[in-house]
């Protein structure tokens, strides 16, 4: 409180000149108890003549310019280890995928994430090359912690981990755009130019809210449409070694499929592969409604991870918004891979042919993120295309993701090298949900067809040295009088579309 008697000179401390209500009422109730009568000096009564409440207005407007002038305090951690792919932080405490950057002397910096710790020491995994890190540097956190705000101003608080970590856009926005593992352009269009954003790690739906995949999903592939018919919502994984034309068939299916928008994730790819698939693959069409994600094999671990969930996480927007969407992540197994080195590299024990034991549980993470969601809203239609090592489906890789996904889709090296496109084996390749949303009719042709497929190939060794005897084998007969017009069916240049309905009557005409 200001005394009656207090002269002009008084100066008032920083923790009164806060307190602004405080302060404004002690110098009204000072100025009320010297003020003189309306009689002597009738101009003291008016505030706005009143030296002391000028006096303390001039003197918080000050106050209030310098505070926002200060910068808010920044805990930071310092780096104390670099070894390999891994950087040991301390002196700092964050979540398990929090995220951080390192200052750099010339004005960069280096993004990393927590990915484990061992004691009171960080272990992080850098998006970037480490170049530029100097012993000691500084470790800062990229995640802004929110106090409670008030009901009537602020919204309510973020309640998961995930949703206070890192957001990145989604949304319409990116529609027609390629994109890297962190949201930032490279088709040089420009900024995204959207506030709509979403964590990497979406919400886990419960199996019974589901909806159930009732629909089929045109492809516009023939052989897919009628041998291996895929439904709205169903997983499928594009096994095949190198060079059997799996980028080929995937940029069919995106500039033929009827869903509403299509999300292509290329992990671990060559550079050169990305740009071939986006301007001679997928075309200026299919772009148009296409969002592209490249992690391409030259950067770092940890950034293809989050290329492959990134993807994940804008189809899940669209899904949200009641669109079909058609998912196409090439590939599942640079995703294990990059798991791998991660694993690794923090001392985690390698379990099969060199995978520990995460790479395992990462994979059903991701892969149960898509699908159909509650009833009433979209569904994710994906397919990952699944690399075999010389060609051996009994890839761990191979036969875990087989086991997760709602079918495959094999590609036979030796038909591809006979001229056969798509290379497409249906022998072993098999859709769990075909006959869920296709009429018996469809399912006894395509049996019929997959039948002489079949029967043909067990005995074309003996037909080629003509040691089979016409009539032995009724159905082989039939076999060999449609080989050629089987074969035509199977096979679809790049520039053929070819729709439901049509494939149906063609399969119809193939085995009648």
């Amino acid at each position: 409180m200001i005394e009656p008697n207090a002269t002009l000179d008084a100066s008032p401390t920083l923790a009164e000149a806060l307190n602004n209500d405080a302060a404004v009422t002690a110098v009204a109730d000072a100025d009320a108890v010297s003020a003189p009568t309306d009689a002597q000096s009738p101009l003291t009564t008016d505030l706005t003549n009143n030296v002391h409440h000028q006096r303390w207005q001039s003197y918080l407007k000050d106050c209030r310019e310098l505070i926002h002038l200060v910068e808010p305090l920044e805990v930071a951690g310092r780096i104390v280890k670099v070894t390999g792919l891994i950087m040991v932080a301390t002196g700092i405490k964050m979540p398990i995928g929090g995220a951080c950057y390192i200052p750099l002397q010339d004005g960069g910096r280096v993004e990393a994430e927590v990915v484990g710790f061992d004691g009171e020491n960080l272990l992080l995994m850098p998006q970037s090359a480490v170049d530029g890190v100097v012993p000691g540097a500084k470790v800062f956190s990229m995640e802004i912690t929110e106090t409670l705000p008030k009901p009537q101003f602020g919204r309510p608080p973020r309640r998961r981990a995930q949703d206070r970590a890192r957001h990145f856009p989604v949304g319409d926005a990116l529609l027609g755009r390629v994109v890297d593992a962190a949201g930032n352009p490279l088709d040089n269009l420009g900024p995204i130019s959207t506030e709509v954003t979403a964590p990497l790690s979406g919400r886990v739906i419960n199996p019974l809210m589901r909806a159930p995949i009732e629909e089929p999903m045109d492809v516009g592939v023939r052989a897919i449409n009628a041998m291996l018919t895929v439904g709205r919502g169903q997983r499928l994984g594009l096994f095949a070694g190198s060079g059997v034309g799996k980028s080929v068939l995937l940029g069919m299916m995106a500039r033929y499929t009827t869903a509403d928008v299509i999300v292509v994730g290329l992990i671990g790819e060559r550079g050169r592969e990305v740009q071939e698939f986006i301007e001679q693959i997928l075309g200026p069409e299919g772009l148009a409604r296409s969002v592209v994600v490249a992690a391409p094999a030259d950067v770092s671990a940890l950034m293809r991870l989050q290329g492959a969930n990134y993807a994940t996480a804008i189809a899940e927007r669209f899904r949200s918004q009641g669109k079909n969407v058609l998912l196409i992540m090439d590939s599942l197994t640079r995703y294990a891979m990059a798991q791998r080195e991660i694993a690794l590299a923090i001392g985690e024990p390698p379990a099969t042919k060199g995978y520990p034991p995460s790479v395992f549980a990462k994979l059903p993470a991701l892969v149960e993120r898509t699908g159909n969601g509650a009833r009433g809203e979209g569904s994710i239609t994906a397919f990952y295309t699944v690399l075999t090592e010389g060609d051996d489906q009994q890839d761990p890789i191979a036969d875990s993701a087989r086991a997760i996904l709602d079918g495959h889709i094999v590609l036979n090296r030796t038909l591809a090298e006979s001229g056969h496109y798509p290379a497409i084996d249906i022998e072993q390749s098999i859709s769990r949900a075909m006959h869920n949303i296709t009429s018996k009719e469809h399912q006894q042709a395509a049996r019929l067809l997959k039948q002489l497929y079949s029967r043909y190939l067990r005995n074309q060794d003996l037909i080629a040295v003509g040691a089979y005897q016409p009539g032995s084998d009724p159905m082989l007969d039939v076999a060999i009088k449609k080989r050629d017009q089987i074969n035509a069916f199977l096979q679809q240049d790049i520039d053929e579309s070819a729709y439901m309905q049509a494939c149906l009557q063609q399969l119809a005409q193939t085995v009648s």
